[in-house]
């Protein structure tokens, strides 16, 4: 049993941190929401009233948001976690960030006497729900073998790839393969459909054959039915690919799928699209082709309402 901290309890946050409870970890949490916290502390969970707080009550804490600014406002300040950290602690961040920032923070809690690691993780709610999630980490060797006990209670999968900011680099590698391979998936749904053969039986057979992936195998699905709750949706791949493009800048390596898929989800976003799980791409693709015709009475209510100002 160890003393955790976690902040961010999001649709993936939580649902790890409720893994760390169900491990028999002790888990002081908080999110800038409580509301959506209550479920955890139903099970146990206890609450900080800050991220210092939290940092403060644990030997290890994690983060997870949704970009680098939430990262920032979580992180710093006063009341940040930076703050709450003291010699032999350790900072476990998990949100995709660029590999430049996640070493600028390694660098602020090594001011601190701690050690920070980037633990990204690969997978959806429902991979982290069977127990398949994988996890890379980057940072000190020492301390990550320190908390591999504690990231297998959250997935089997566990990897150390190298120093600080190369964990976050290798999911971004991941992440731009899952847009690029979505796009791909739904450009052979409709080049069937649009030939004659039905939408649901394309599905079943490309799922059924040698490109069907894990990821597409709960994703492909989407194309015929979309998800309740978009566990990642338009606008957050996007981030990630906005990252791998300004990296392969910074690398000189040419990513020219990645930056095709990236436009397809610009043109998603613009047909209110953005808060939908990335596999929308398929119904611009669909729109494209003339197989369906979507007008402004289809777009999300509160992205129209956003774009017309009422």
């Amino acid at each position: 049993m160890a003393d955790l901290g976690f902040v961010g309890l999001g649709v993936m946050g939580g649902r790890i941190a409720r893994r760390l409870l169900a491990a028999g970890h002790r888990v002081t949490g908080y999110n800038r929401t409580k509301t959506k916290a209550q479920w955890l502390l139903d099970v146990g969970m206890r609450w900080a009233e800050s991220p210092r707080a939290v940092a403060q009550a644990a030997n290890v804490v994690f983060t997870m948001v949704t970009d680098t600014a939430a990262l920032h406002a979580v992180a710093h300040g006063a009341d940040g976690v930076l703050a709450g950290l003291a010699p032999g602690k350790i900072y476990v961040e998990m949100s995709t960030v660029s590999p430049a920032a996640s070493r600028d923070l390694a660098g602020d809690a090594s001011g601190r006497g701690a050690q920070m690691m980037d633990a990204p993780v690969s997978g959806s709610v429902s991979t982290l729900e069977e127990g398949r999630l994988s996890i890379m980490v980057g940072g000190d060797r020492s301390a990550f073998e320190r908390i591999k006990p504690i990231l297998l209670d959250i997935g089997p999968t566990v990897t150390y790839v190298g120093g600080n900011g190369q964990a976050v680099l290798m999911k971004i590698a991941t992440n731009l393969s899952l847009a690029v391979h979505m796009l791909a998936f739904s450009e052979g749904v409709a080049l069937a459909e649009k030939g004659g053969i039905a939408r649901e039986t394309a599905v079943a057979v490309l799922l059924s054959s040698v490109v069907a992936s894990p990821m597409l195998k709960y994703r492909g699905p989407f194309v015929l039915r979309p998800p309740d709750e978009a566990w990642f949706d338009v606008t957050m791949m996007q981030k990630d690919l906005g990252l791998a493009l300004e990296l392969g800048r910074q690398l000189s390596v040419p990513l020219p799928t990645t930056a095709v898929t990236n436009e397809w989800l610009s043109a998603a976003r613009s047909m209110g699209l953005g808060g939908r799980d990335f596999a929308a791409v398929f119904e611009v693709v669909t729109y494209l082709a003339g197989i369906q015709k979507r007008g402004i009475q289809d777009l999300d209510s509160e992205t129209h309402a956003q774009r017309t100002g009422r």
